[in-house]
């Protein structure tokens, strides 16, 4: 029996590396993670991954070929195949693709985790069949992935689509990045919390997060408290996704994507993120583009998402240069 071919998806995080061995359909046969140990240089942390790699492929090999490497990661340069100042990690400027050539012989290729998101809602989730369509994160942050005519964008420096940059009140919350009032200080796990903070001291209402401290407090605290009826965590989702339809309709004007879809661990929330988000989405359409949007929840429901997106990538990769070689022969 011949067989089959799988790619290696890597998700880069600042705690763990996460890698898994996927096939053609989206399948994973095996994966594992190693601690990333951010502080450590980033050549320590590829010496361990490629070890680990080698003794998980060791026990698949009989029945698969590795045939690419596909790397979700912060701060990912497609063009370069590098990482470049990554907020948390102590590594500066890697070029991880050289790297990783120096251990397997075998396609490699780096994005960023929204757009590895993207390229994995394409080839196995809610876009399959689509060629416009953008892919918002909902994380600690907001990363964004934009597919236009089946071609992830990355702009002339391989930075592209950082919609979670966009202002939304230049008056507003200061950002990570060091302006104020960028849409990820709102419409984000960490934008929600501090939206939560924001009501919770404007009222006197009884609320059952009012006894949670920050750092404690989580989205999906905030989720189950709305879904208990909580007055200031419905109102918190309700600012949320005023926020992001907002700053999504604009996003429409520039792009006219078929759908819009939410990954990531606030859109986990479901109906609570999505309902507010499409009503103030809708509101706020330019004429020409209401009711044409889709605004869809993530498909990318098997096993870990961020290495299915990030084998995706590289399965991708593969794809355009078997057509690429086919038209030229």
């Amino acid at each position: 029996m011949p067989k089959l071919d799988v790619t290696l998806g890597v998700d880069i995080g600042g705690t763990n590396t996460a890698f898994g061995f996927i096939d053609k359909n989206g399948v994973c046969i095996i994966e594992s993670s190693i601690p990333t140990n951010s502080f450590e240089p980033a050549e320590k942390l590829f010496d361990r991954l490629s070890k680990e790699i080698k003794e998980f492929y060791s026990k698949i090999k009989e029945e698969y070929n590795f045939i690419g490497i596909g790397i979700g990661a912060p701060n990912a340069n497609y063009y370069k195949g590098t990482i470049e100042y990554p907020p948390n990690l102590k590594w500066g400027y890697v070029n991880v693709v050289e790297i990783l050539q120096q251990y397997f012989d075998v396609p490699t290729a780096i994005t960023n985790d929204a757009n590895a998101a993207a390229i994995g809602e394409y080839e196995f989730g809610a876009a399959k069949g689509m060629k416009d369509f953008i892919v918002i994160t909902l994380g600690t942050g907001l990363g964004s992935g934009i597919v236009a005519n089946g071609e992830l964008l990355y702009g002339a420096d391989g930075f592209a689509g950082e919609i979670g940059h966009t202002i939304f009140d230049v008056n507003g919350r200061i950002c990570g990045c060091g302006r104020k009032g960028c849409l990820e200080t709102y419409a984000s796990a960490s934008g929600i919390k501090r939206t939560v903070f924001e009501l919770l001291s404007n009222s006197l209402e009884n609320s059952s997060l009012r006894d949670i401290s920050f750092n404690d407090l989580t989205s999906k605290m905030i989720s189950d408290s709305a879904l208990a009826g909580d007055k200031i965590a419905l109102e918190a989702f309700d600012f949320t996704g005023k926020v992001l339809g907002i700053k999504l309709a604009d996003t429409v004007a520039h792009f006219s994507p078929q759908a819009i879809i939410l990954f990531g661990g606030l859109a986990l929330s479901g109906n609570l993120i999505l309902e507010p988000t499409k009503k103030y989405f809708e509101e706020n359409l330019l004429n020409i583009f209401k009711n044409k949007v889709k605004l869809l929840p993530s498909k990318l429901t098997n096993g870990n998402t961020a290495v299915l997106g990030a084998s995706a990538l590289i399965w991708n990769e593969i794809d355009k240069a078997a057509k690429k070689a086919a038209f030229q022969s």
